[in-house]
């Protein structure tokens, strides 16, 4: 068999196991359906969970009230204050997220299974579901023992514990809900009206977040840090 047989022998293989492309095409939409019933679903349960998610925010406030006042006395404003800052933001994040760590839960077990022919899109559904698997198994910082280590050092040493735990945070903190922009064109009706409702949940989840930035101000002045 000559080299050009053989080339044109390899070619034909290749478009003989290729899927064809309704079949591609029907394997992207029920992906596309899948993820946007699983990502309608946490944000469902995020939605029902606003009132929860909120009171704890406040517990941790309560929390820092009761037990450690004015800890960051005379600290200063430098980069170890913003990390002590990042660690107050990541034990409010944790904190709201509580009631909904099952649904969390789910939603990771769910898009786990799905594909799409689309690499920009398993990238994105892949990387965020990496980032929300990471940040929610975090443990939420026990912020007053970090802020009284961090004034027993005379303010020069920030806690190992808070180092770790903002290297965590801070590269995996992600909002719930994410519908990839490659999605869109593989919506059908249904995944239309799903993306449209997740939406709206989401707008009243970033309207919550906004809300909790007063809260962090007060723990903040409670703790007598500077960001």
């Amino acid at each position: 068999m000559g080299r050009g047989t053989l080339l044109l022998g390899v070619v034909a293989g290749a478009i003989a196991l290729a899927p064809a492309p309704s079949a591609v095409a029907s394997s992207d939409a029920t992906a596309t359906r899948s993820y946007l019933q699983a990502n309608y679903a946490l944000l469902r349960v995020a939605q029902r969970n606003i009132k929860a998610s909120e009171a704890a925010y406040k517990s941790v406030q309560h929390r820092v009230t009761a037990e450690c006042p004015q800890a960051g006395l005379n600290s200063p404003q430098n980069p170890q204050s913003t990390q002590m800052s990042n660690e107050v933001i990541g034990a409010m994040v944790l904190s709201a997220a509580k009631p909904d760590l099952a649904a969390i839960r789910t939603y990771l077990g769910a898009v786990a299974r799905l594909h799409w022919s689309r690499a920009s899109v398993n990238h994105a559904v892949a990387g965020y579901r990496a980032k929300l698997g990471t940040i929610f198994k975090l443990s939420v910082p026990n912020l007053c023992a970090d802020v009284r280590s961090w004034a027993t050092s005379g303010f020069q040493t920030v806690p190992s514990n808070t180092v770790s735990f903002d290297k965590l945070f801070l590269p995996n903190w992600v909002a719930l809900g994410l519908v990839p922009s490659g999605i869109r064109t593989l919506e059908d009706a249904e995944g239309r009206s799903l993306a449209q409702r997740s939406n709206a949940i989401e707008v009243q989840i970033t309207d919550v977040e906004a809300r909790a930035v007063e809260t962090w101000g007060d723990i903040m002045n409670e703790l007598m840090l500077e960001p």
